[in-house]
């Protein structure tokens, strides 16, 4: 393995939040994708994907992301709509959704419907009010556990954990074994700027027996 004798250090607190999240979204790679179906108090149906994005709990399985406030200083829509509804619905994103993904990061107002927008078709949930898109073959209906400010004003994090009330899984993408088939699911995931990658080249490494 290579080491490094010399590093620049860039002290977070020292530079403009713009600054630091250039660092972070082109250092910590790949991000998965999280395409978030919200709904809000008056019954408009939103989505936008996030890649501030992770699982992190099974018992009760749990997903967190954080849909970080704007350059302006105002909060997404799918932020209004969670504090309003306390509900939403994370999907996965294959790389055949990844147009109409794309498409739903438009800036639109909130009385606009991202699911007519992009073309994806809403599917009623079982558990929660924020319909489904029936495009993505991994959908997980989430209740609101808590949300997370860390920081305030432009670029600050508004950490969203939800807890997995239950899993909508395609036909023929569940294997025997009870994992998905990853394969099969062919997702992408963020990079920086405008890039993004896939999980199609991978490897096997066995973990160390001690």
């Amino acid at each position: 393995m290579q080491t490094f004798d010399q590093f620049e250090t860039l002290v977070a607190g020292e530079r403009e939040g713009r600054d630091n999240f250039k660092i972070l979204v082109s250092s910590v790679l790949p991000r998965p994708v999280a395409f978030v179906s919200t709904i809000s108090a008056a019954g408009v149906p939103n989505l936008a994907p996030f890649s501030f994005f992770n699982a992190v709990g099974s018992n009760p399985p749990a997903v967190i992301f954080s849909p970080c406030t704007m350059r302006d200083g105002t909060d997404k829509d799918t932020l209004n709509n969670i504090r309003e509804v306390g509900e939403f619905v994370v999907h996965v994103v294959p790389h055949n959704m990844k147009e109409g993904m794309n498409e739903t990061a438009a800036a639109v107002g909130p009385e606009v419907s991202e699911f007519d927008l992009a073309g994806f078709t809403p599917i009623k949930s079982q558990f929660v009010k924020p319909p489904r898109a029936a495009e993505s073959p991994v959908q997980m209906e989430c209740k609101l556990v808590q949300i997370v400010p860390v920081g305030e004003g432009p670029l600050s994090a508004n950490i969203c954990i939800g807890e997995v009330l239950c899993f909508h899984i395609a036909e023929g993408y569940l294997l025997e074994n009870g994992v998905v088939d990853s394969a099969k699911l062919d997702l992408v995931g963020r990079l920086d700027g405008s890039g993004y990658s896939t999980i199609r080249d991978r490897f096997e490494m066995p973990a160390p027996k001690r």
